[in-house]
């Protein structure tokens, strides 16, 4: 049994499984400026609009710009271990694929659930945090929609009705084709990025240097409701008592922060549909994380400049910013921009998510349904319209904050795994055909799964509960489906 739980898939099986005349492959319609674009697209989103504010105002204080640099690196470690992976393996399913090849059946399986879980989680928490914005820029206009339509019941309302449409619009734009879907982002994200520049620049004439002024606050207890579960599990493992804020707080920050870079890893996920993976994946994935990684740390650094962080909005950091020094019109523009970033956002993590699904139904882990080829457009019709419904369903009934932190720890885990695949491909395959190869092997996949590690212990135990639970789920469904329905077995 042990020999069928960890056996693994062929790389040139894998490969020769994305043949499109066999009903089962994605058209190759990418090229690096598109997955740049869709990298692009999905990380400057929820971490710019949204988290900004918490991280320095539950967290690191004007030291959030550390904890941005602290999140970048640990992603730029972990986006050289995908880049080597997307260009030899161009194959969809992402760190599924990657894993399937090297660590056997029931690990593949395990990362599959747990980017399940990361990505469908990851869209539902944009789409509220769009929602947040369209409502705040309609009541800008007199469009004041009910309190009862605009959120979830556990934050007072009864559905929140925009989220929930905007996953179902987003599902029909991607059923109708990725090079429809691409055009489409780059329209948006030359919207986002341009606010994103109005942002910097338009701040640096507002910042007070007195804001800066602790740039690392002092250590405190946390107030009520962040101690006993909610607390890092590092503080309980370590013996440290909990704080916020001090150097403990820029490491809390950065585990929430890292919510904002998940994007170069859903890069990955469109290997399969890339025209030359070989060369583009490794730009699209490390372009896209560098430009971010520097938009992030100089949005950070001007938002706390022009606003003391105790006193920063947590839903709309930046517009609230502009609000506080008088420019009003500047806050509306960017809420129209994260109305257009975080549709994009919110596109690119489904698109992911219906490829990840895709990629295990392939295989036979999940019902073949699910790996069916629309004939017209080229896309896997049935798992994105499935997903769609069921993220609608999290997105228009579930609070923002039961499910932001979970999305962290399943991209960790992620990353975790993907590292440890690197070393161990280059052991099991050495003569393997490597267009990009990770430096300094095996020490950089060794610091990036060490990092991995700290920052996932950062998060809180409820986080960890949470997660060991739906890992438990993903188990059962496995051993009662997965293994009796393997193509590999």
């Amino acid at each position: 049994m042990a020999n069928a739980l960890f056996r693994t898939k062929n790389i040139e099986q894998s490969i020769q499984d994305t043949d499109v005349t066999e009903g089962h492959g994605l058209r190759r319609e990418l090229s690096a400026l598109d997955l740049m674009v869709f990298g692009v697209g999905v990380v400057v989103g929820t971490g710019i609009f949204v988290l900004t504010g918490t991280a320095a105002k539950d967290y690191a204080g004007p030291a959030v710009a550390l904890s941005f640099v602290g999140a970048g690196l640990v992603c730029g470690l972990a986006a050289l271990c995908y880049a080597e992976f997307a260009s030899t393996v161009p194959v969809a399913g992402s760190a599924y694929t990657f894993s399937y090849t090297t660590l056997g059946e029931l690990p593949a399986w395990i990362i599959g659930w747990d980017l399940i879980l990361e990505l469908a989680l990851g869209v539902g928490v944009v789409s509220i945090g769009w929602s947040g914005y369209l409502t705040s820029l309609l009541s800008q206009a007199d469009i004041n929609l009910p309190e009862s339509i605009t959120a979830a019941p556990g934050d007072g309302g009864v559905v929140n009705l925009p989220a929930l449409l905007l996953v179902l619009g987003v599902a029909v734009v991607l059923v109708f084709g990725v090079k429809l879907s691409a055009r489409f982002n780059l329209v948006m994200v030359t919207i986002k990025i341009s606010i994103v520049l109005l942002v910097i620049f338009a701040g640096l004439f507002f910042v007070k240097a007195g804001n800066y002024t602790p740039f690392v606050p002092d250590a405190q207890p946390p107030a009520a409701g962040h101690g006993g579960l909610k607390a890092p599990i590092a503080q309980t493992l370590f013996g440290f008592d909990p704080q916020i804020y001090g150097v403990m707080g820029i490491y809390s920050g950065a585990a929430l922060v890292f919510f904002a870079y998940i994007g170069f890893d859903v890069v990955a996920t469109a290997a399969e549909e890339t025209k030359k993976p070989q060369r583009d994946m490794p730009i699209g994935i490390l372009g896209s994380l560098a430009i971010c990684t520097v938009l992030y740390v100089a949005v950070s650094l001007v938002v706390v400049g022009m606003q003391k962080y105790d006193t920063l909005s947590a839903s709309a950091p930046l517009a609230e910013a502009f609000r506080s020094v008088g420019k009003g019109w500047i806050a509306t523009i960017i809420s129209v921009g994260a109305v257009a970033g975080l549709t994009t956002v919110c596109m690119i993590l489904m698109m992911g998510q219906s490829r990840v699904f895709f990629a295990m139904s392939r295989d036979g882990l999940l019902p073949p349904l699910f790996a069916k080829v629309h004939p017209k457009y080229g896309t896997p019709h049935v798992s994105t319209l499935l997903i769609a419904v069921v993220v609608a369903a999290v997105a228009g009934f579930t609070p923002i904050h039961e499910i932001d932190v979970m999305v962290n720890i399943g991209t960790l885990f992620a990353f975790l795994v993907v590292a440890a695949s690197v070393l161990i491909l280059r052991r099991t395959r050495p003569e393997l055909p490597r267009a990009f190869r990770v430096p300094f092997v095996p020490w950089l996949p060794i610091v990036s799964m060490l990092a991995t590690v700290w920052l996932m212990l950062n998060l809180s135990a409820e986080t960890w509960i949470r997660f060991a639970v739906w890992m438990v789920v993903g188990f059962g469904i496995y051993f009662t489906y997965g293994r009796r329905h393997s193509r590999l077995g």
